[in-house]
């Protein structure tokens, strides 16, 4: 599933055509994706002016000028493409051809830039919802997502003080969206790698016995900083069916350091340990055991 560098990214490439734009039609090709299109889904946003368009967590968000949001989610296989003048953007040199069956252009929107947003999904996990945005703190899609890892309230002392008394592992914390919100699987094992963090240690470790943040959690928050803004500036990881909206492939996963290197050397200087995998909480986790305390 995206991660939040992946959504971002496709929040930037969306960015130029929609913003400011007039979805001039709307068009969903079936009654559903992972749920059910609500039965005015298109006319509420047929006519109306992308105002802006942003990020919560792994979603993005399209403010409409109708004072509605147009909530959308990529789910697994999820990814939108541009289309203008009858053409789509030209390839980068991480390209790879993008899913060309026309059965799975589920959702299509005409913008008064000539652009042609269309939203494909093969496995049908995405979905769209247009939630009035008075009504947006009480959407149960977005109730309980903690802070944003890349916002400014993120921060070593708001970690610990969430994390303080869990007796979670910190694996198991950080992937929690309640504790950060658009941390994946990815991002979380590359992040204590590179803090030097077991994922087995328990999550109460980040917070002193008065709450207050200990040395590990400045140190993992700083990490969280640097893998998400390095995964971003490349365009997030394609591993499976992730693609930019101009077709590209992002390539942060030729900068894995940890993630999906079973068996190979740590990269840490002076380690000289190997890289291992173990299953987590039902995932795969990557890690140096010499290293990673």
């Amino acid at each position: 599933m995206p991660e939040l560098p992946e959504v971002e990214t496709v929040r930037r490439g969306l960015q130029p055509v929609m913003e400011g734009a007039k979805i001039v039609k709307a068009e969903a090709r079936r009654g559903d994706l992972r749920f059910p299109f609500q039965k005015d889904f298109a006319a509420r946003l047929q006519g109306q002016t992308v105002t802006g368009l942003g990020r919560r967590a792994k979603y993005l968000l399209a403010d409409l000028a109708s004072g509605d949001v147009l909530l959308m989610h990529l789910g697994m296989s999820g990814s939108f493409r541009i289309r203008q003048s009858g053409k789509e953007q030209a390839p980068g040199d991480f390209h790879y051809p993008r899913e060309k069956d026309e059965a799975h252009d589920h959702v299509v929107f005409q913008m008064s830039s000539g652009a042609e947003v269309v939203f494909n999904d093969p496995r049908r996990f995405g979905y769209m919802k247009v939630i009035a945005r008075k009504a947006m703190d009480e959407e149960p899609l977005l109730q309980g997502l903690g802070p944003e890892p890349l916002g400014n309230e993120f921060d070593a002392a708001m970690l610990a003080r969430a994390c303080a008394n869990k007796k979670t592992s910190l694996k198991a914390a950080l992937l929690d969206q309640r504790v950060v919100a658009g941390l994946g699987n990815i991002y979380v094992c590359e992040a204590l790698y590179r803090a030097h963090l077991s994922p087995r240690r328990l999550a109460a470790t980040l917070a002193t016995k008065k709450g207050g943040p200990t040395e590990h959690a400045a140190r993992l928050v700083e990490a969280i900083h640097a893998v998400l803004n390095e995964a971003i500036k490349a365009g997030g990881s394609s591993l499976r069916d992730h693609r930019q909206a101009n077709g590209e492939l992002g390539y942060f996963q030729h900068s894995f350091q940890v993630y999906d290197r079973e068996g190979e050397k740590c990269q840490t200087k002076g380690c000289g340990g190997i890289i291992r995998r173990f299953t987590q909480n039902g995932r795969s986790t990557f890690w140096c055991p010499k290293c990673q305390k």
